[in-house]
């Protein structure tokens, strides 16, 4: 691939860049309609969540939820990614999001019917995460299209911003509108904002990917391709394995509800805080993301990042002081986010345009299922040892795993932006 150019980034710039909005009005489409749509689908998920419960009062059948999303986000990631490197991006984007339209208009007519089946609920969740994992692919292969390569890391800082407020605001709207005026008006307002989405990818030019020397229109793009070119590019396999190191040996989301009330004397509301703590430092890390656009080692700055994650949940393991607490979570959700610009930043920049929607299936594929694995390896070692344990030992192994990951492809700390295909 080419060089890219260098960009102007004034030194003194702190919030988030906006470059991408002020240039690209496809881009800035896409971003609204996105945020808007996040903040819906947040609301839809409580409410399914809230729903199930009052149908069944079972903590398990909840739960169920998503293992009903998980299995189709896997299987389905890697698919969508194919299909995604096979047809018009933009089509498989605009028939994808109106699936889950669809599907949230469904939801709107099973509570207005006053249908209380549960299966149906998991089913919808279901299809919902199909839906997804054919338009994420799609949609994150577009933007290396939209923008040139220098805008990238300000746009998955957008990107960033678009999802951790979807995760905030939208679970909290989304049960005040369920406390006010039931389920119906919560899915109502789903369908409403998936509106913004559907208009900004019907407003998107063709996207019909680039082929290779040799390579013949519309031919079918195949899933071991992808991995074969994963395979032979060590850089681009450590975006994925530094992530798999924070999320599966350090992410602690499963304990929170017993070391609210263990460590800090709690209840509900503080497994909240809890939990809301690392969306906000996500979320404060796009927002004062003005300063990652000077950055040029992507690679490097990945380590630290995923570093510093493992580092913060170390010492959130040592804290009994609810607010201290609450702040090493919160540094640990900005290191995430910045982890998150610079990997996404080299998956765009350093693929071929007719294998990024695969290698963005991979990338679902991994954020989908290294937190469940994470779940569940904190649970057993929680479970066999102690919270305290589990927490801090899996701070200081992701930082040790990490550590051992660079010194073995040291490749990866010299990376280059300027030059993402070297």
């Amino acid at each position: 691939m080419t060089e890219t150019t260098e960009p102007v980034v004034p030194r003194t710039r702190i919030l988030a860049d906006l470059t991408p909005l002020r240039t690209s009005p496809d881009y800035r489409r896409l971003w609204f309609g996105n945020t808007v749509s996040w903040v819906g689908q947040g609301m839809t998920a409580l409410a399914v969540s809230l729903q199930v419960y009052d149908l069944t009062g079972s903590a398990f059948s909840v739960g169920l939820i998503g293992f009903c999303s998980f299995v189709p986000l896997v299987v389905f990631g890697l698919y969508g990614g194919a299909v995604a490197d096979t047809v018009d991006r933009r089509k498989l984007g605009l028939a994808s999001a109106f699936g889950s339209f669809l599907l949230s208009a469904g939801l709107v007519a099973v509570a207005v019917a006053g249908v209380e089946q549960v299966g149906l609920l998991y089913g919808v969740v279901a299809l919902q995460a199909v839906c997804f994992a054919l338009n994420s692919p799609a949609r994150s292969s577009m933007i290396a299209r939209l923008l040139p390569a220098e805008q990238l890391p300000a746009a998955n800082a957008l990107s960033s911003i678009t999802s951790t407020t979807g995760m905030l605001v939208g679970p909290m709207l989304g049960g005040l509108i369920v406390g006010w005026w039931g389920y119906r008006a919560a899915y109502g307002v789903d369908v409403v904002t998936f509106t913004a989405s559907l208009y900004a990818m019907w407003r998107l030019p063709s996207m019909l990917p680039e082929r290779g020397e040799g390579e013949a229109a519309g031919k079918r793009a195949s899933v071991m391709d992808g991995l074969r070119f994963l395979g032979t590019r060590p850089t681009l396999r450590m975006t994925f394995l530094s992530d798999l190191c924070a999320m599966v040996l350090a992410h602690p989301r499963a304990l929170f509800p017993v070391v609210a009330v263990l460590w800090y004397g709690g209840d509900a509301k503080t497994t909240g805080l809890l939990v809301a703590a690392p969306a906000l430092g996500a979320l404060l890390g796009g927002v004062f993301s003005g300063w990652l656009g000077r950055i040029r080692r992507h690679g490097l700055a990945v380590l630290l990042a995923v570093a510093c994650w493992g580092t913060a949940i170390a010492v959130f393991g040592l804290t009994r002081q609810l607010w201290l607490g609450l702040v090493f979570l919160a540094l640990a959700g900005a290191a995430d986010t910045t982890s998150m610009v610079f990997r996404n930043t080299m998956l765009q920049a350093a693929v071929p345009d007719e294998l990024r929607g695969r290698l963005q299936g991979v990338f679902i594929v991994v954020v989908a299922g290294g937190p469940r694995l994470g779940d569940f390896l904190a649970g057993t070692v929680a479970d066999l040892t102690s919270p305290g344990l589990a927490v801090t030992g899996g701070g200081i192994a992701c930082v040790v795993a990490v550590a051992l990951l660079a010194l073995r492809w040291p490749g990866f700390a010299r990376y280059d932006a300027r030059k993402p295909g070297a």
